[in-house]
């Protein structure tokens, strides 16, 4: 599960976007020298099911944050992943909108009885853009990669039981063997997607402890490599990231013409989500816009019946948007200095306090007057669209000022001196500096109304917008924050996408990050909940378990949620092979390599 920059993004599912593979004869290795036309394809093939189309065009897309990196094992953050997904295939892809496995890197895998030793078998002439061959040694590097204690990343948070690592190991060049520490339910598609990366390109940095910088923003084009249907072509801060595709791409469709169909993506940096929306809507700047803001919604109905776009409407989607508390405990390790105040300590770290703040959160009014009415009120972790997980039994947290104020009393925090103002026990005034990302209207609409109430209430409360890059910087190193307005998305429907998120010592557990040991009981508990989720196939175990980690953040409130939006994106009628689904963020770009664009006869 990662942090989104636009959307009101968990994620192990970025390779998932991944080779389907090819369809022609084997052919000989890539020559030295000379400029290529005919490009080894994998045996043995697989043809992508997708209509037939037609080769050429750029896609045109908009965002309005740079990536912080093009690495895809120390990426947490959507700017970066939204371009990632292009570049790095896995063993095994995913179809969004059948929700099924299906082959990729890999032509074939099996599973033991035990069901926790699994075998993969690669395809041959496989290879990486550079032309150099993808082998299973690739695989083995890229797992030993995220299990080094020396890189910091999220990735490997779902790949342990009781703090066991995954067995990995090759059994020739193209046979890959893993044996997992106990059955782990959700096995074929977490680590199946893995993005896998290139071990003759990165194992110097490995070597060096140089990794966490390798592949960064500043890394030549050709230094790059790439196994996705795309490869960096031109990168310049503040203008644009531009891919191009790449030759060894092994997918065909069913006409055996090569895949992607595409020559060229290029995502256009823009100032924030408004300017976004006047590329696509009014100057038709770009092709894609992946989320249609919900206030924007009619507008786009409207405009669209001139036939130069459609909208596709969605419905719920899987984000979680809320607010959180800094619960840090513990000193910054290189001033010595605690994370956070005392003072601010003992209010937020307050499970009283922080459900005085749930009930001061006007959903109804965010719902209806910022986002139009394509939302709705949300009290849980695991949105209603997820009807599979979706725990029913939880505790609302309707608007109602008096019962934050009751709340508050009880643990000393009421206005002492009639001044309107609320006062802990010790006379400390209760301030915080609520922050959230800049460039988002939205989100800082929410901001607004927010604070207004919390200022109702009696809190001295003030408002900061943060680059998204920079306020990623100050909730997971820094950690000098006070109360944020996030939103978390990417992952998919199983809770083991959550692993980063629900544990203690997890890179994306925001409120409290990295903890050695868990800061709570109730952190303890849910981090043998979500654990011990992983290790059976019975799902009524499975969903009793995560129904209980539901349950504690229900009544918790680490995130105190505000609403959940109703989804839609829009696309030039041109473009065609668009299948729509709202589990990814890039709802209509998720199979990139089988979009085209449709010729005027």
């Amino acid at each position: 599960m990662r942090p989104q920059h636009g959307t009101i993004q968990t994620g192990l599912l970025l390779a998932l976007v991944s080779l389907l593979a090819g369809c022609g004869k084997q052919t000989p290795a890539p020559g030295a020298t000379g400029a290529r036309t005919d490009y080894p394809l994998p045996d043995p093939p697989l043809v992508s099911t997708c209509e037939p189309g037609q080769h050429g065009g750029r896609l045109v897309i908009s965002t309005f944050a740079d990536p912080k990196t093009f690495n895809p094992i120390t990426a947490n953050e959507q700017s970066s992943l939204d371009i990632l997904r292009f570049f790095f295939s896995g063993l095994v892809d995913y179809d969004y909108t059948t929700l099924s496995p299906r082959p990729a890197l890999a032509e074939s895998w099996s599973v033991e009885p035990d069901q926790k030793t699994w075998t993969f078998k690669l395809r041959r002439n496989l290879w990486w853009s550079d032309g150099h061959p993808l082998t299973a040694d690739d695989v083995v590097f890229t797992w030993q990669v995220i299990y080094d204690p020396n890189i910091d990343n999220v990735t490997a948070d779902a790949f342990r039981i009781d703090g066991k690592n995954f067995e990995v190991t090759k059994v020739d060049d193209h046979t890959i063997k893993v044996i997992t520490p106990d059955i782990y339910a959700p096995f074929l598609i977490y680590f199946g997607g893995q993005a896998i990366i290139p071990k003759h390109i990165l194992s110097s940095a490995v070597a060096t402890t140089n990794f966490a910088s390798a592949f960064g923003v500043n890394t030549p084009p050709e230094q790059l490599v790439s196994s996705g249907p795309f490869k960096l072509k031109e990168y310049k801060p503040a203008q644009h990231v531009l891919l191009e595709k790449n030759p060894y791409f092994a997918m065909t469709d069913k006409n055996g013409l090569r895949l992607p169909y595409l020559d060229n993506v290029i995502f256009t940096i823009v100032p924030d989500m408004n300017t976004m929306t006047l590329r696509f809507l009014d100057r038709g700047e770009s092709d894609v816009l992946e989320f249609v803001r919900p206030d924007e919604f009619e507008k786009f109905k409207t405009k669209a019946k001139e036939g130069r776009f459609a909208v596709h409407d969605l419905g719920p989607g899987l984000e979680k948007s809320f607010i959180f508390f800094n619960q840090n405990t513990n000193a910054n390790p290189k001033t010595g200095k605690p994370y956070l105040d005392e003072k601010k300590q003992k209010w937020f770290r307050n499970t009283k306090f922080r459900q005085a703040i749930a009930h001061a959160i006007d959903r109804e009014t965010i719902a209806k007057n910022i986002l139009g009415g394509r939302a709705v009120p949300n009290y849980g972790y695991v949105s209603q669209a997820n009807a599979k997980w979706h725990n029913s039994n939880l505790v609302e947290y309707p608007f109602n000022l008096d019962r934050s104020r009751t709340l508050l009393k009880e643990i000393g925090i009421e206005d002492r001196n009639n001044d309107g103002k609320l006062e802990d026990a010790e006379g400390n005034k209760i301030e915080f500096l609520f922050q959230t990302i800049s460039g988002n209207p939205l989100r800082e609409s929410i901001a607004v109304v927010v604070i207004s109430d919390l200022k109702k209430l009696g809190l001295e409360v003030s408002k900061q917008t943060v680059d998204f890059n920079k306020l990623g910087d100050m909730i997971r190193v820094t950690r000098d924050f006070d109360c944020v307005l996030f939103t978390l998305g990417g992952g998919d429907t199983d809770p083991t996408s959550s692993m980063n998120v629900i544990k203690s010592d997890g890179f994306t557990h925001l409120w409290a990050i990295r903890q050695s040991t868990p800061f709570t009981d109730w952190e303890a508990r849910m981090d043998y909940l979500i654990s011990a989720q992983v290790k059976t196939l019975d799902f009524p175990t499975r969903k009793k378990y995560f129904d209980e980690v539901q349950e504690i953040m229900n009544r918790e409130q680490p995130f105190i949620y505000t609403v959940s939006s109703l989804h839609a994106a829009a696309a030039r009628s041109d473009l065609k092979n668009i299948r729509p689904s709202v589990i990814p963020s890039y709802r209509l770009t998720w199979n990139i390599e089988e979009l085209y664009y449709q010729k005027k006869p």
